[in-house]
């Protein structure tokens, strides 16, 4: 008999953050092999295509297989609900997929005339149309398969016992943590700023604040469909709006966007009268 006093579920949410990160840098490693996972050496070419089906499979997988163990044939029932939930209003479709390539279109715009570096590939690109395409279809597939761990299992739980910000923070900090073995070897080739600097930007520095913005637009719809599509959307854009910068630049440009952010975050607590949450009947329905 399953009760809120098992280890299991007193610690789900624990369990499946450790689950994600081993099943992900378990298949990270297989793919991309020791030197690379630790960023000392390249990762074959033929290999590469592997990396986002090699990360996905760890949200995808615990998240499902918590959802079965913490909440049973009910709760798998439940996940498809909400991912079925589209009735939600066209702001909520808006906000979701045009905040990442607003905000990150500011930050180029901002940034490139200081340097061609800033300027970004749909802009510069010769097949502008392949480059839109790959964009979307990577988008969808890691939208889809990421969120159905950390929208579909952990942030209902830990809205449970979290506010907005406290719950995105949480899981953005671990989801930067979990692109670690991707972003170690980019890092090193930074020239003036410190490697590790470079690097604790490139995953805790817009990741958390977009994920607070996720956790703000699915309390208010309870929708795993929208959370899907502005993932897609986040994931799309530094795809299509890539800039042929230095790592060195590519700081300065991720700490730009996350300014944007946390200022659009900012607006909406101000507009909220201080507050980020929804009221209680807007949170997911997970016991």
């Amino acid at each position: 008999m399953q009760t809120d006093d098992t280890f299991l579920k007193r610690h789900s949410v624990l369990i499946y953050f450790v689950l994600t990160l081993v099943i992900s840098w378990g298949c990270l490693l297989l793919i991309m092999g020791p030197g690379g996972f630790i960023g000392v050496a390249d990762v074959p070419a033929d290999r590469i295509p592997l990396l986002f089906p090699g990360m996905f499979l760890g949200p995808t997988i615990a998240g499902l297989l918590m959802t079965g163990l913490v909440h049973g044939r009910s709760g798998l029932g439940e996940l498809l609900a909400r991912l079925r939930h589209w009735r939600v209003g066209a702001i909520w479709y808006g906000i979701a997929i045009l905040t990442a390539p607003a905000l990150v279109a500011g930050a180029s715009l901002v940034l490139s005339p200081s340097s061609p570096g800033y300027v970004p590939g749909i802009v510069t690109s010769s097949d502008r149309m392949t480059l839109l395409v790959s964009g979307l279809v990577v988008g969808a597939l890691v939208g889809i398969f990421e969120e159905l761990g950390w929208f579909g299992f952990a942030i209902p739980r830990l809205r449970l016992c979290f506010g907005t910000l406290a719950t995105g923070l949480i899981v953005g900090l671990v989801w930067g943590l979990w692109h670690l073995p991707l972003f170690t070897f980019s890092a090193r080739s930074s020239q003036i700023i410190p490697p590790v600097l470079t690097l604790a930007v490139m995953l805790f520095s817009f990741l958390p604040a977009f994920r607070v913005l996720m956790v703000w637009v699915y309390d208010r719809t309870g929708s795993l469909l929208v959370a899907m599509l502005m993932h897609l959307s986040q994931t799309a854009t530094t795809y299509i709006f890539a800039i042929p910068a230095t790592a060195d630049e590519t700081v300065v440009h991720d700490l730009v966007y996350t300014a944007g952010l946390w200022i659009f975050i900012a607006l909406i607590s101000l507009v909220n009268r201080g507050r980020l949450q929804a009221g209680a009947q807007a949170r997911p329905a997970i016991s």
